[in-house]
C-alpha cells in the first residue's frame, strides 16, 4: 500500500485519517483512537503528514516525526477553504490532506518541548496577573459601597485588604459588617451551612447552590414577609 500524503484531523479521543497515493487516489479513510495513532504511523513508509495547528498538534508532530515522516502544521484558517462539504471529521481530514500538498501553503514551525515549557510558564503568569487584577477590581468596587476609596495601584489595594483582614481600623464613615471584616466568622444572616468558609464547600456539595442563591436574592430584593 503506497501512501504519499496523509491528512490527520486531531480530536480528544477519536482521530480521522485521510491518505492518498502518488496518483491522488484515496487509499485510507478511517477513524482511529488516540492509542492507535503512533502504531498507525510506525508501520508506514515515510510520507508527508499534514496537521492543523491546534491543541496537542505540536506534540503529535514531534512524535510522528520520529518515524521518519515529514510533518507540516498549518493554520486552520488556511485549511478551511479546502473543505468541500459540511464540516465533519472526514471532510476536515480530506481538506488537510489537500491543503498540505499546495505549493503556496504557509506552515507553522513545530515547537520543541523546551519552547512549549517556556510558553507554559508565560501563559500561567499572564493568567495569574489577570486573576489578580480581577480580584483587586472586585475588592475596589465592593469597598466603594461602604465609602472606602482605594488609591490607584495594586500595592495600595492589597495593603488595605490585608489591614481589613487583620482587623485594623480603616478610614470610613460607617463600620464594616462582620462578613466583610472576616470571612470565617459566623453570621446570623447566612443560611445553615454557609456560616463559615470552611464548611461552605461541603454545604454546596451536599445541598447545592439553591439555598445560597435564594439567600443572595433575598439580600438584593428584601426578605419575604412569609419566609
Amino acid at each position: 500500500m503506497e501512501i504519499t500524503t496523509i491528512g490527520l484531523d486531531l480530536a480528544k479521543s477519536v482521530y480521522q485519517v485521510h491518505a492518498i497515493n502518488g496518483a491522488g487516489e484515496v487509499v485510507v479513510r478511517k477513524t482511529i483512537r488516540r492509542a492507535q495513532v503512533l502504531r498507525f504511523f510506525e508501520w508506514l513508509d515515510p510520507c508527508l503528514v499534514g496537521i492543523e495547528a491546534c491543541g496537542t498538534s505540536h506534540y503529535w508532530a514531534r512524535e510522528i516525526s520520529t518515524f521518519g515522516h515529514e510533518v507540516r502544521l498549518m493554520p486552520p484558517a488556511y485549511v478551511k477553504p479546502y473543505v468541500k462539504r459540511g464540516k465533519t471529521d472526514a471532510s476536515d481530514a480530506e481538506a488537510i490532506c489537500e491543503a498540505v500538498s499546495r505549493p503556496t501553503m504557509r506552515y507553522v514551525a513545530i515547537k520543541s518541548c523546551e519552547q512549549q515549557a517556556a510558553l507554559t510558564v508565560h501563559r500561567t503568569r499572564d493568567l495569574l496577573v489577570k486573576q489578580r487584577t480581577q480580584l483587586v477590581n472586585m475588592i475596589r468596587g465592593l469597598l466603594a459601597e461602604f465609602g472606602i476609596e482605594i488609591r490607584r495601584g495594586i500595592t495600595h489595594a492589597l495593603s488595605l485588604a490585608e489591614r481589613i483582614a487583620a482587623g485594623d481600623s480603616v478610614p470610613q464613615r460607617s463600620p464594616l459588617p462582620s462578613p466583610i471584616r472576616t470571612s470565617s466568622a459566623p453570621d446570623d444572616n447566612l443560611p445553615p451551612g454557609w456560616a463559615s468558609r470552611r464548611c461552605s464547600i461541603r454545604a454546596a456539595a451536599r445541598n447545592g447552590l439553591g439555598g445560597y442563591r435564594r439567600w443572595a436574592t433575598n439580600i438584593c430584593v428584601g426578605f419575604s414577609s412569609s419566609a
